[in-house]
């Protein structure tokens, strides 16, 4: 376990070692400047009193912030709820920042098609090709969640109480909604890809 958390291109998985789990997962956020896609590796360490988090790493705020302040202030079920709701807090926390990622794609996609229409040129087919590459890069961060919650949520290990369950049930729904979005996106760069090539054909006869 120690060896995969130092391996920090994991792709996510949940392993039962009996008297814990050991789950891994991909934070995702965007980087201000530019807004490319940044990941990093967390790993979680769930036993029955307790739970281990490693990041890859140490950016000062992150997606768990909200969840520390409602431990230290003691807000809603956190503190009263076992090291398996702790858990499920966390991972909920790392799906639940996806959709702000991909919001922020989506404007990106939506900025690429005004500017295909009006005015394509060599760095709108660059743009295209890069979106294409966080979409491919983000559906293998996302698409491995699946089985992870799953596995969660099954309550095949007693460190998992079936009230969590009902919890994970939503995450799940979640990460279904993500790679349903991703796909989608992927779809539209590839429209986008195709229209880029008929407007360049297009022009080309014209000036013939």
């Amino acid at each position: 376990i120690l060896e995969d958390i130092m391996n920090t291109a994991q792709r996510p998985k949940l392993e039962d070692m009996g008297d814990y789990l050991y789950v891994v997962l991909r934070m995702l956020s965007c980087a201000k400047e530019d807004g490319e896609v940044q990941s990093e590796q967390v790993s979680l360490i769930v036993g029955p009193n307790f739970v281990i988090s490693f990041q890859e790493g140490s950016n000062p705020g992150d997606v768990f912030d909200p969840v520390r302040d409602r431990i230290r202030t003691g807000k809603g079920r956190i503190r009263k709820l076992g090291a398996d709701f702790l858990a499920y807090s966390l991972v909920d926390a790392i799906v639940d920042n996806y959709f702000v990622v991909l919001e922020r794609l989506g404007g990106r996609v939506e900025g690429l098609e005004e500017e295909l229409v009006t005015d394509p040129g060599q760095k709108t087919l660059h743009d295209i090709h890069t979106l294409k590459r966080e979409m491919i890069y983000l559906r293998k961060s996302v698409w491995p969640l699946r089985e992870v919650v799953s596995g969660l949520q099954r309550g095949e290990s007693p460190l998992v109480r079936e009230t969590t369950g009902i919890f994970l049930r939503d995450v799940y729904d979640h990460t279904i909604q993500v790679i349903d979005t991703i796909d989608t996106y992927r779809d539209m760069l590839s429209g986008m890809l195709d229209m880029y090539l008929s407007s360049v054909s297009y022009r080309m006869n014209q000036v013939m």
